[in-house]
């Protein structure tokens, strides 16, 4: 791939893309951990990131920009704009 001739491409930055496609597709992270090898989770958190549309999957399943009257802090607008702008 021509954009890529000029980059390093080490078998660290394989195994961090692998675990993000991994986990951006769906995938648990217990599974990721179990393909990397990793005995423990925290090993796999350094290559698990999530990334901006993933962020806002998951504000969409918390329906952080609907008010409900037993949630008072959705009324905070203050709130509600720190947590869209994550």
């Amino acid at each position: 791939m021509p954009s890529l001739a000029k980059r390093t491409i080490t078998p660290h930055v394989i195994r961090h893309t692998s675990a993000c496609h991994l986990l951006q597709a769906g995938v648990d992270l217990n599974t990721i951990r179990a393909w990397l090898g990793h005995v423990s989770l925290d090993t796999t958190n350094i290559y698990a990131e999530i990334d901006l549309q993933m962020k806002a999957d998951a504000m969409t399943l918390c329906e952080a920009g609907q008010a409900q009257p037993n949630r008072q802090w959705k009324e905070d607008k203050g709130v509600i704009a720190f947590l869209n702008a994550l």
